[in-house]
């Protein structure tokens, strides 16, 4: 097998660089196209002798080969192409009557502004062409976007390629810091993400220091770790609090739960505040025990569901169920101690005028002069002593008080006033 040729050469010194065309021309400020017609051996399209000795030697010396070898190649392998006279002479004009040349002052000053102008308008064209252009960015590990993992791993390393010294940023749901790396001298870049059992996402973008500009595309990446079908849930509760006294009665249940498919809550009332001065729930009014709907698992483990209770000593029990039907639980007592008055009107069976003074003053939510509210509507007034509310139809406007419902007060058509003082029982009055 014969030796290469120069073009051969050329490319083969390329690739073990590692850069491509385009970032050749960058480093050498040699034309793109200059630099693949040496690739390929197409001589004639470069502009002349000189200038393809001067681009040959400044390649070379980039790729790291022996300039004056590589332009002994080039004569050896272009024969008649490369000649000492192969310089383009532009024809000679027929000689001219010599005149005298005068130029004034002026001409020169102008010569220069013009030469200035296009210099300047020359390298500001570079300069937004260099800005413009947004940094590459590639991921060569994983190869596809969608990964599943071993059941062990706890680790990942994810590796790419962009410009020489970007920032590389990486995010996942759930982690309140980015991974962050540079790019090195060549490109290349390797961040190691951590895994979790379930599903792993990870965004990756690129930011050019140079020119602050980021990469077109945020690369997408998520890496699937299996669970054990015998692992349980793993469940971690936020909120509420062992022990917590809370002065309403919406208790935020929130937490994170891995491995699981959904998470139920379940309420059990206790009894009584005892002490507290505030009268336990009659028999039948308050339920003793509170299941909401089953709460769905977000992506990153996270669970929320909201919980309206009345005043009393409560225990809440959150459980993780997983899809093959393994179960983890958790419990919190909690005691609901109303502060002051909180009272929801909810509108039924048809619009209904409203007007409402909390510890006296009008609410700005009905204004002075009150306000009707279509069917279905739902209103909360909180005060720290006292709620008044005003209805146009006693029979269509059902009350809860402090989080017990005591349903409707009077009679549809029947306009009403009524003071919630807890733990007072209602009483009607005769304020407009």
């Amino acid at each position: 097998m014969g030796a290469p040729s120069l073009p051969e050469v050329l490319h083969a010194a390329r690739e073990r660089k590692g850069v491509d065309l385009y970032r050749a021309e960058r480093d050498t400020k040699i034309r793109a196209r200059y630099l693949a017609a040496l690739e390929r051996g197409d001589y004639r399209e470069l502009p002349g002798q000189v200038y393809a000795t001067g681009f040959l030697r400044n390649y070379a010396v980039y790729l790291g080969l022996d300039p004056e070898e590589t332009l002994g190649m080039w004569r050896r392998e272009c024969g008649d192409l490369v000649r000492p006279d192969a310089l383009i002479v532009p024809r000679r004009s027929l000689p001219m009557p010599a005149r005298t040349l005068s130029v004034s002052p002026s001409v020169v000053v102008g010569a220069l502004m013009v030469l200035v102008v296009v210099a300047l308008g020359v390298y500001l064209a570079v300069q937004l062409l260099r800005f413009a252009k947004p940094p590459i960015l590639e991921v060569s590990r994983p190869s596809t976007a969608l990964v599943e993992a071993g059941d062990t791993d706890t680790t990942y390393t994810i590796l790419g390629r962009s410009v020489a010294g970007a920032s590389i940023t990486i995010t996942s749901p759930g982690r309140d810091q980015p991974y962050r790396t540079l790019a090195t001298a060549d490109g290349s870049w390797a961040i190691q993400v951590d895994l979790r059992r379930g599903q792993n996402k990870f965004e990756v973008s690129a930011l050019d220091p140079e020119t602050g500009r980021e990469a077109e595309q945020v690369k997408v990446i998520q890496i699937n770790v299996p669970f054990l079908i015998v692992q349980a849930p793993a469940l971690t509760v936020a909120q509420p609090v062992e022990g917590t006294v809370y002065e309403n009665g919406a208790i935020p249940v929130e937490g994170t739960a891995s491995n699981a498919a959904a998470v139920q809550v379940v309420a059990a009332w206790l009894g009584p505040l005892g002490s507290t001065g505030q009268v336990a729930p009659a028999p039948g009014a308050t339920p003793l025990v509170v299941a909401p709907a089953p709460v769905g698992v977000k992506d990153d483990g996270t669970f929320s569901s909201p919980v309206e209770l009345t005043a009393g000593r409560w225990s809440i029990t959150i459980t993780a169920t997983s899809a093959q039907g393994k179960s983890a639980s958790l419990t919190r007592a909690i005691t609901v101690a109303y502060k002051g008055a909180t009272v929801g009107v909810t509108i039924r069976g048809a619009a209904t005028w409203i007007k409402a003074w909390v510890d006296g003053v009008v609410s700005p939510d009905t204004t002075a002069a009150g306000k009707t509210f279509s069917t279905g509507t739902v209103l909360t007034f909180q005060g720290a002593k006292s709620v008044e509310i005003r209805t146009g139809s006693s029979g269509n406007t059902a009350f809860t008080v402090n989080g017990t419902s005591i349903g409707v007060l009077g009679k549809a058509g029947i306009p009403e006033t009524w003071l919630f003082q807890p733990p007072d029982a209602p009483v009607k009055t005769t304020r407009q």
